[in-house]
């Protein structure tokens, strides 16, 4: 195929092989998208970070750590990041659809890096905030082209084996970013502007070597078909799906085919403004969708994406290290414990894999809300009683370790449950014309939900 570059992984690599190739990339993204969410939680304890150069804070003598003064400058620095989230998935879904996924990748990758750069170099709040803003740009770009890709490359057997990788290798980067922070902790006993730099300068790691490898990966066959470039679609789905299965790739090319031809019929009625305002009456414009109910869906992924934020995952993920300080744990005590939550997380998101589709997506809904609501009432009763014994050790330890193990118990419900069906939602409920824009509402939704958080 002489209109893909010699270079390209495809003409090396076909069916399992590729797929493989193709999966691990999309991992990499997926683990830097979960570094960059638990970076914040060593980066905000960082006696240099608070009180040096964000200034939102002073050191506590005799504990040795930040004791915040500006919660709202320090949760608004935290917070801008998701606003940019918005704009970049936004933005992200909207010209992947013009010149190709592999392009906006990468272009998100370079705001990314950019982004990570300028936060490490930050010396004060206006600057870290708007290193923030533009790394959260190009971390919804990729948030919302990347699983679309990789779904659109993977075949519908393999799915499922993806998904189940893709959340386990994003908390995996929340333990990593968690872990290097608590071990740059030690150095110059805290003080040194190392402890925050570097772990936010590590992040330049996965990025640039994506931003290296992504050219030589396939495009969507979906997109390609779009365009017109209907030869290359072919070939790539050729190599995807195997030789030997020629009938097999030939009939989804075809498919993909009449898709294509639907969205250009579509093409106004898809648009992000008309899926938004779909649920609104006819009467004013809305209802253009008929039957397919297109803005119901959108408020659907929107406002599950919400509701997954708001159970207080964020904040048990990103003020860990506070919340095992308040039940009653040394300041030492309370970060490698709150290390050990997050590998507990990574972990619990394995349950997923076998119960999802056996209970289905409501059931699964159903009883996560029901271990985290009882988990986050008794940890929160606990952690109280532990701070109102404060003078009796035993009862101080008990309180505090019974609160520190129902927080371990929330976080294993989350990651069991609510943190999978979200995400895979607008892939199930979205017709293919409009899957990639509607991922894109559900980015939307998950930035809202953490900013408002």
């Amino acid at each position: 195929m002489d209109l893909i570059s010699k270079h390209n992984i495809v003409h090396r690599y076909e069916k399992r092989k590729l797929l493989i190739a193709v999966n691990c990339v999309a991992g990499l993204a997926i683990f830097f998208f979960g570094y960059d969410q638990g970076m914040m939680g060593s980066v905000n304890v960082s006696i240099d970070y608070g009180v040096n150069r964000m200034q939102y804070g002073h050191i506590d003598p005799e504990a040795k750590q930040v004791v915040v003064d500006n919660s709202l400058l320090q949760g608004g620095i935290v917070s801008v990041y998701y606003l940019g989230t918005l704009l970049g998935c936004m933005v992200g879904g909207w010209i992947g659809e013009k010149i190709g996924r592999i392009k906006v990748m990468a272009l998100g990758c370079v705001w990314a890096i950019v982004g990570a750069s300028l936060q490490t170099s930050a010396m004060n709040a206006d600057w870290m905030i708007c290193a923030r803003l533009i790394n959260g740009i190009g971390t919804g770009m990729l948030n919302v082209i990347v699983p679309v890709w990789a779904t659109e490359t993977a075949s519908h057997t393999s799915r499922g084996q993806f998904v189940a990788i893709e959340f386990t290798l994003n908390i995996f980067g929340v333990v990593i970013a968690y872990w290097l922070g608590f071990g740059c902790s030690f150095v110059d006993n805290g003080y040194s502007p190392f402890v925050w730099r570097f772990p936010i300068a590590f992040q330049l790691i996965p990025l640039i070597f994506l931003l290296c490898i992504v050219w030589f990966f396939p495009e969507s066959p979906r997109w390609l078909v779009k365009v017109g470039r209907e030869a290359e679609a072919r070939y790539i789905l050729g190599r995807l799906r195997g030789e030997d299965e020629y009938g097999l790739a030939e009939a989804e090319f075809q498919d993909i085919r009449n898709v294509a031809e639907l969205e250009k019929k579509s093409g106004k009625v898809n648009s992000y403004f008309h899926m938004f305002w779909d649920v609104m009456p006819k009467k004013i414009g809305g209802g253009s969708s008929g039957k397919l109910h297109i803005g119901r869906r959108v408020q659907l992924v929107i406002w599950l994406q919400i509701l997954q934020e708001w159970i207080g995952i964020a904040g048990v993920t990103i003020y860990a290290n506070d919340i095992f300080n308040q039940a009653g744990y040394s300041v030492f005590k309370s970060r490698w414990i709150a290390g050990i939550n997050d590998i507990f997380y990574m972990f619990s998101t394995l349950i997923a894999v076998f119960t999802l589709d056996r209970l289905g997506r409501r059931v699964t809904l159903y009883w996560g809300c029901v271990v985290m609501g009882i988990s986050m009432f008794l940890a929160g009763g606990f952690s109280r009683l532990s701070q109102n014994n404060a003078n009796d050790d035993y009862l101080k330890g008990a309180y505090g370790a019974a609160g520190a193990s129902f927080t371990f118990l929330f976080t294993f419900g989350f990651g069991a449950t609510w943190l999978t069906v979200p995400w895979l939602y607008p892939a199930e409920i979205f017709p293919l014309q409009c899957r990639a824009k509607g991922n894109a509402w559900g980015v939307v939704g998950w930035s809202i939900g953490n900013g408002w958080t």
